[in-house]
């Protein structure tokens, strides 16, 4: 990456900013401006994908696209100035970009940016301080140099500037989750060509470290391999087995779900319950005036009797503060519902659920599925939920035992709604059945507590007008 030697006036820097509270990296989706555009202040200029959602990023002035630093595809930690911009086209007054000397690299610098904390979009950003590294022990080489000499070993001739006048490379630079992949690919990251900052290695490093060697060229031809390029991570694998990088909401999820998995001990209850009576309720309430407008389904009244459940047995709606050992009773509820999205599962929350009447309930969960589908889902929608439903019976699937959102107390899952014989008043008939099961975490709810809130569940949906002389 070419470092500009530039005046304070004239160019301008935009970093990444901190698009989720606590989030320290995003990757790049899709750059929509290219050099020598002009840009205005709110225009978006990319799309990011951090371990939430997908995110617009607006430039916040006005000029003209002097740089992008990043290619589409690269992870970026927070802080990272992402692109460049002219502020005073045509001005004669200030130098041109140019390639700073390799011993000492001039920082480009913002014009009039504020000190201390990260422009944030959400939340209130990282301090200025939290995104730089630690000094290591030891000077690390220029990874120019490092480069060079590891090329020139591996490349078997002597074109790179001799090991002895470099300083001593020591251990490779490479953050822990790197450490690890590389160690279970089998990769020493001492062979491992660095295209990072400060001669950091990337996980598209050992990627490609990874990868099936090309043909070797003849010697009399051989030069050495270009590294100053960062490699734009790819699917690595062969006709046997694909390789794909675990990143963004994936990573997100594989994360939390381990987390939550190991840290909150889960109960399941399961119950199976004739719901004949809410699928006619549903078919009664589609044809109503008041409900004009949204969608009507069976989530619908589900998602009411989880409500009304909570509402009768409030100690089921907590959380756990491991840090202070208390257990925090919420006096609200934000109900989220898994959405599968070709992103992967994400779960938005509808704030303060329990206030909505059902035609608002429903005009909610419309949204928050159009929004989902669509990838538009913020990092504010996810934040802050309470309980959630997870609809798998639209899979087919009669049940399952699902992993409760990292810092909520209970997960309701709702199988498939299929016609089955029934005990009915006596008599063997056809009735609309499903099977609910309701994990919970065992710190916060007892069995008799997860027991009622199941037990309401069912009996709604079994009898629907208990939402009225219940709620």
């Amino acid at each position: 990456m070419t470092t500009m030697t530039q005046t304070s006036a004239r160019f301008r820097e935009f970093k990444m900013p901190d698009v989720g509270e606590g989030l320290t990296e995003a990757e790049i989706l899709k750059w929509f401006v290219q050099p020598g555009d002009t840009v205005t202040d709110g225009q978006v200029v990319c799309e990011v994908e951090t371990a939430k959602a997908a995110v617009e990023l607006p430039i916040p002035f006005d000029g003209v696209v002097h740089e992008l630093r990043f290619a589409e595809g690269t992870t970026v930690d927070v802080g990272e100035v992402i692109i460049t911009v002219d502020v005073a086209p045509g001005s004669e007054d200030a130098p041109a970009p140019a390639a700073a000397p390799a011993q000492e690299p001039v920082e480009a610098a913002p014009a009039e940016e504020p000190k201390g904390r990260t422009p944030v979009l959400v939340g209130y950003g990282v301090a200025e301080s939290s995104t730089k590294r630690r000094p290591r022990k030891g000077a690390a080489p220029e990874a120019a140099a490092v480069a060079a000499a590891v090329q020139a070993e591996l490349n078997g001739h002597g074109s790179a500037a001799p090991v002895a006048d470099a300083p001593p490379v020591g251990r490779p630079l490479a953050k822990p989750p790197v450490r690890k992949l590389a160690k279970d690919l089998g990769i020493d990251l001492a062979t491992v060509v660095p295209t990072g900052k400060d001669g950091i290695i990337t996980r598209e490093d050992v990627h490609a470290a990874a990868a099936p060697a090309a043909p070797a060229a003849a010697p009399e031809v051989a030069e050495p391999v270009a590294v100053s390029v960062p490699v734009t991570p790819a699917t690595v694998g062969s006709a046997r087995e694909t390789r794909i990088p675990v990143k963004g909401v994936r990573k997100a999820i594989a994360q939390a779900m381990v987390g939550s998995a190991f840290t909150a001990p889960h109960v399941t209850e399961f119950v199976t319950v004739d719901v004949t009576r809410t699928m006619k309720l549903v078919a009664e309430l589609k044809e109503d005036k008041e409900m004009a407008g949204v969608r009507v389904n069976p989530l619908l009244i589900i998602a009411k009797a989880l409500l009304v459940a909570i509402k009768r047995n409030p100690e089921v709606n907590a959380a756990w503060d491991e840090a202070n050992q208390e257990i925090v009773q919420k006096h609200y509820v934000n109900l989220g519902i898994a959405a599968a999205t070709p992103r992967g599962l994400i779960v938005p929350n509808i704030k303060d659920a329990h206030d909505k009447t059902l035609p608002q309930l429903a005009a909610a969960l419309g949204e928050l599925v159009a929004t989902a589908r669509d990838g538009k889902t913020s990092p504010a929608a996810m934040a802050g939920g309470t309980v959630t439903i997870t609809n798998v019976g639209v899979f087919g699937v009669d049940t399952g035992t699902p992993i409760l959102n990292p810092g909520e107390s209970a997960i309701l899952a709702v199988g498939a709604i299929k016609l089955q014989p029934w005990v009915h008043k006596g008599k063997v008939k056809p009735r609309q059945v499903t099977t609910l099961a309701l994990s919970f975490d065992h710190r916060l709810v007892d069995g008799e507590l997860g027991s009622k809130v199941l037990a309401d569940v069912a009996a709604i949906l079994e009898q629907p007008k208990r939402l009225i002389t219940w709620a």
